[in-house]
């Protein structure tokens, strides 16, 4: 998920909150959370220690971009598939 957007894993665990990782992270979270069911907290856990209405923030603002932006609907595709084929 990470290097989709160019970034590393512990860029989306780590403490840094410039406006790209923060978008990587924030989906990251709203996949967790849409695509394996897993609790607020359990998803700041594995996102670097966030608290669970920063995963909530980060889920909702994803789910309210998809409607609006074409780029959030292609990536979030782009990484469902990914996610979803059998490795090779």
């Amino acid at each position: 998920m990470a290097a989709h957007y160019g970034l590393t894993a512990a860029d989306i665990t780590g403490r840094r909150r410039t406006a790209e990782i923060a978008h990587a992270r924030q989906v990251a979270m709203y996949l967790l959370r849409e695509e394996h069911a897993l609790t607020l907290p359990n998803i700041g856990i594995l996102v670097g220690g966030r608290d669970h209405t920063t995963v909530r923030h980060g889920v909702g603002r994803i789910a309210e971009l998809q409607g609006e932006d074409e780029r959030v609907r292609r990536d979030l595709a782009q990484l469902r598939a990914q996610t979803a084929a059998p490795p090779a």
